[in-house]
């Protein structure tokens, strides 16, 4: 049984939620989802700092998931921990071969590696490079692709059946849909390529966990507390689809990571280490130290004090806007709520 948005938990309102709020921008090293510099949105309740950050292209109705796990996060707090410390895996945007060395140094030591794949502009030559120089310079880490749905289903097909000799722990999304995933499944299976599927973006909503499992469309799934509406809620939802989960960032500052570490602490089961490192991306965060993994894993505790976001903070333009999008997305969990 999923529960619903804030099962349980009280709605404040608006203007609670936007005292003491502040929009910061973050400049990354590297584009990183077509983006070089993320927004977010920090809310402070009686339970710590919280994180409301939906991509821009989101509306009121996908942004009010976020906003039930800002809500969770500042007004109540998240259940307590099964696990002291979380692995957590470095990402490789998808750089040049000769980058992926700068890009891994800023990680440290990590038990896995996340290479971005299928980037526009690039060929299945390019993805086959970047893997092989990150399995060249790390040669034990755990190894896995995301094409964030960018293959069809073919170019999938061949790009996984090259990639397979690398030893890919497994590809995260490499063809759009739930469909799509399950028709590759079977591809992969009658070729005799050993790669695991891992659901991404066909798990944005609270019903596509489930649906992924009914349809043995892939071996797990990439979950992330925003979206889905929050640590309690997620928890759920991983229960219901009856499959491994890998917790993963939505390009949360350190504030919000604090929220993916509590979800991944929490989860019964947690084989694969956690794509969490990504404050690393950031060429500044919000926090001072900013929370990067020591020695490949991350420690579940409150979410940090913002220390830097008076340098980071956005235009007032921006406040507003972000502003107007809070309330949008407040108006959407009210009018959700039980009479």
């Amino acid at each position: 049984m999923i529960p619903p948005l804030l099962a349980g938990l009280s709605l404040p309102g608006a203007d609670e939620l936007l005292d003491g709020a502040v929009v910061v921008t973050q400049p990354l090293h590297t584009r990183f989802r077509g983006t070089t510099v993320r927004e977010a949105m920090l809310l402070h309740g009686p339970a710590g700092w919280a994180e409301f950050s939906p991509f821009p292209e989101y509306d009121a109705g996908e942004s009010a998931r976020w906003l039930a796990a800002a809500i969770e996060a500042g007004w109540h707090g998240w259940p307590a921990p099964v696990r002291e410390t979380v692995p957590v895996n470095a990402t490789v945007p998808a750089v040049r071969p000769g980058d992926v060395g700068r890009v891994l140094e800023s990680f440290g030591a990590v038990p896995a590696v996340k290479v971005k794949v299928a980037e526009a502009g690039q060929d299945v030559d390019d993805d086959v490079a970047r893997v092989a120089e990150v399995r060249r310079l790390l040669p034990e880490a755990a190894l896995r692709v995301d094409a964030n749905q960018g293959w069809d289903h073919a170019t999938a097909l061949a790009a996984l059946g090259r990639l397979a000799g690398y030893g890919l722990e497994y590809a995260e999304q490499p063809v759009a849909g739930i469909e799509g995933l399950a028709r590759l499944r079977e591809a992969l299976d009658r070729a005799g390529i050993e790669v695991r599927l891992a659901a991404d973006e066909s798990v944005r909503k609270e019903t596509d966990p489930v649906a992924v499992a009914r349809a043995g469309a892939a071996d797990l799934v990439v979950v992330k507390v925003q979206p889905l509406g929050g640590v309690r809620r997620a928890l759920g939802i991983v229960e219901a689809a009856g499959l491994d989960a890998v917790v993963s960032s939505a390009l949360d500052t350190s504030v919000g990571i604090a929220a993916g570490v509590a979800l991944a602490a929490s989860l019964p089961r947690l084989p694969h280490a956690c794509g969490l490192g990504t404050v690393a991306l950031f060429a500044q965060d919000v926090a001072d130290p900013p929370w990067v993994p020591d020695a490949g894993r991350l420690r579940p505790g409150p979410a940090p004090v913002p220390v830097a976001r008076g340098a980071l903070r956005a235009g007032e333009d921006r406040q507003r806007w972000w502003r107007d999008r809070l309330r949008a997305a407040w108006a959407v969990l009210e009018a959700a709520r039980p009479a």
